[in-house]
């Protein structure tokens, strides 16, 4: 075994292990600062969760959320592709089993880690979106809105944080028709704050997500100085699938013609280009710049209404 081969051994089971870690936080602030009040977040994670209340704790969060992932998972193969699917099936899997675990746990104690509900939802909303942007930041999923938001990031240039929030507050509004004991004005007055909860809990988990894996309009710019520069621009452009431009320059302290690679990407894809560079050249050069917007072919699209030209009228 070489030793690129190695580094990608080492690199793919390092993500894996990140993941793990990030959907079992997402389990453990779920099941341990949520769960308990008896709150409805989105997500498949919410679904699950009106089903357990709907059936009286019959029917296991994880489970629904489970088979729910598995269902979303046949209709997107074709959108998303198959490498998706595959790593999200692993996620999927993993979420579920954090759950389950965590939910045999706590909600079998006499009372909430945290009685106060509001510092309760709070913390278990931060780590949820820790939870997420680790996963999605190692390439991985957690599966429900992401699916969701894979799909839509398919077809347009909308955040993974907004396609949560839209789709979330939907799932989160649904527990309005949870089983309720008592009359329609009853039923508003001891749900409604529940829901609203549930609304400042998804407005968090999508604002940490997005703050941790970066996904907005900013994108990174890199310059490469490197001796092995062809090396370097064959590997970002099989690996990473970004675009190279090669300029030609000339080192004013040594007086030697240099090549010069400018690589654009997503911020999230930042970590893959340092990893190309690194494991071929270690002395290797380079500037990384925050740029406001990428408009072209891979990256946004210009969403600008041009002006129509005034017709003249014909003089008489």
């Amino acid at each position: 075994m070489n030793r690129i081969n190695k580094v990608n051994l080492f690199t793919s089971l390092k993500d894996y292990m990140f993941i793990i870690l990030g959907l079992f936080l997402y389990g453990l602030g779920f099941t341990a600062f949520i769960l308990p009040h008896e709150i409805v977040i989105g997500g498949l994670t919410g679904v699950g969760t009106l089903v357990y209340f709907a059936t009286n704790g019959f029917i296991p969060v994880a489970v629904t959320q489970y088979v729910c992932n598995l269902l979303l998972l046949s209709v997107a193969w074709r959108i998303v592709g198959k490498t998706f699917v595959l790593r999200t099936i692993f996620g999927a899997t993993v979420i579920s089993l954090a759950i389950g675990i965590f939910e045999s746990i706590f909600m079998h104690l006499e009372h909430p880690l945290i009685p106060d509900v509001s510092m309760s939802a709070i913390l278990g909303a931060i780590l949820c979106g820790i939870g997420i942007g680790v996963t999605f930041v190692h390439n991985g999923s957690s599966g429900g809105t992401d699916i969701v938001a894979a799909m839509v990031s398919k077809r347009s240039n909308v955040s993974i944080g907004r396609t949560m929030i839209f789709t979330d507050m939907f799932i989160v509004s649904l527990s309005i028709f949870l089983p309720f004991d008592g009359d329609f004005e009853s039923r508003i007055t001891a749900r409604v704050p529940v829901i609203v909860y549930g609304l400042v809990i998804t407005f968090i988990v999508a604002y940490v997500t997005d703050m941790i894996i970066n996904t907005n309009r900013q994108a990174t710019q890199f310059i490469i100085f490197s001796s092995k520069w062809e090396e370097i621009a064959n590997r970002v452009n099989q690996e990473a699938h970004r675009g190279v431009t090669v300029l030609d320059g000339e080192g004013w302290y040594s007086k030697q013609p240099v090549k010069i690679l400018m690589v654009w990407c997503r911020k999230i894809e930042s970590v893959t280009i340092f990893r190309i560079v690194k494991s071929i050249d270690e002395n290797a050069f380079i500037t990384q710049a925050n740029v406001n917007g990428v408009y072209g072919k891979g990256f946004d699209t210009m969403k600008v209404k041009m002006k129509q030209k005034k017709l003249k009228q014909p003089e008489v």
